[in-house]
C-alpha cells in the first residue's frame, strides 16, 4: 500500500461501520485522521484504534444537518491543519419508512440532508485548500442504490444517494483540472449498523454473506493510494453470492413507523 504519511484526512461518519474501517486503513498507511460524527462515546473508541496502532488521530463532534456545525469543523481543520488532503464523505442515515405512500417531508428531509446537502456542504468548505495546494481527493461512499434504486433502498434513500453521485460527477468536471481527484463508491449490501433501521433486520446467517465494512475499505484505499495522474472515478462493488429479498421487500412496504 503506498504510504499516505504527511497527508490529512476526514472521514464523516467515523465511529462505526464503513467509516470506522476507512479511518482505520489510512491511519495505519500514515495519514493524519479526523474523524467526525454526532456521537462523542463511538467516535473516542475509533481514536483510540487508532492511536493504539501507532497512528495520529482526533474526534470532532458534528452534526451534518447543521449548516453552522460543518462550518466550524471545517475551520478548526482549516486553522489546525491548514485542510485535508483526503475526505471521506461517509456518514449515511436511511428511514425505517421506505414506501412512497408512508414517508413523510420530516423524514425526506433529514435523509437528504445527511446522504446530500450535508457531504456537499463539506466539501465546498473544505475545497479552497485543496484547489491552492493543486492536491486533493473527495470520496462519496454513495449506495447501489444510486444505480439501482428500488423499494429494499426506499424512494428518499435512493434519491439521496443518485442526489450525491450527480453532485460528485460535476465537482469532478469542475475541480479536475486543479488537481483534485473525485471517487464515488457504490456498495451493495454490507453488515454495518445501518441495517438494523430496516423493517426486516438481516438476521446474523444473513449478514456473514455480505460484504463487511474493511472491504469497502479495501476499496477507498486502492483509490487513495494510486499516482496523482490516475483518478478513479467511480467504483460499484457487491457481494459475490446474490440473495432472495422478497421477504425483505414485503416488510419494507408495510413498515409505516
Amino acid at each position: 500500500m503506498t504510504t499516505l504519511s504527511g497527508r490529512n484526512a476526514l472521514v464523516t461518519g467515523g465511529g462505526s461501520g464503513i467509516g470506522r474501517a476507512v479511518a482505520l486503513d489510512l491511519a495505519a498507511a500514515g495519514a493524519a485522521v479526523t474523524v467526525c460524527g454526532r456521537r462523542d462515546k463511538p467516535l473516542d473508541e475509533t481514536v483510540r484504534m487508532m492511536l493504539a496502532a501507532g497512528g495520529d488521530a482526533d474526534a470532532i463532534v458534528c452534526d451534518l444537518t447543521h449548516p453552522d456545525s460543518i462550518e466550524n469543523l471545517a475551520e478548526n481543520l482549516i486553522k489546525t491543519r491548514g485542510g485535508v488532503d483526503i475526505l471521506v464523505n461517509n456518514a449515511g442515515f436511511s428511514s425505517k419508512v421506505r414506501s412512497t405512500r408512508h414517508i413523510g417531508a420530516k423524514e425526506w428531509r433529514s435523509v437528504m440532508d445527511v446522504n446530500t446537502l450535508g457531504p456537499a456542504m463539506l466539501t465546498r468548505a473544505l475545497l479552497a485548500p485543496m484547489i491552492k495546494k493543486h492536491f486533493g481527493h473527495v470520496v462519496m461512499i454513495s449506495s447501489m442504490a444510486a444505480i439501482r434504486p428500488g423499494v429494499m433502498a426506499g424512494a428518499v434513500y435512493s434519491s439521496a444517494k443518485s442526489a450525491a453521485r450527480a453532485y460528485m460527477d460535476v465537482l469532478s468536471a469542475e475541480v479536475r483540472q486543479h488537481g483534485v481527484r473525485c471517487t464515488t463508491i457504490f456498495p451493495g449490501e454490507v453488515d454495518t449498523p445501518i441495517l438494523d433501521n430496516r423493517a426486516l433486520p438481516p438476521d446474523e446467517e444473513t449478514r456473514r454473506l455480505m460484504m463487511q465494512a474493511e472491504d469497502i475499505s479495501a476499496v477507498v484505499m486502492m483509490a487513495v493510494s494510486l499516482p496523482q495522474r490516475a483518478n478513479v472515478l467511480e467504483i460499484a462493488i457487491t457481494a459475490t453470492v446474490p440473495r432472495d429479498m422478497t421477504e425483505d421487500v414485503k416488510a419494507a412496504l408495510v413498515r409505516q413507523c
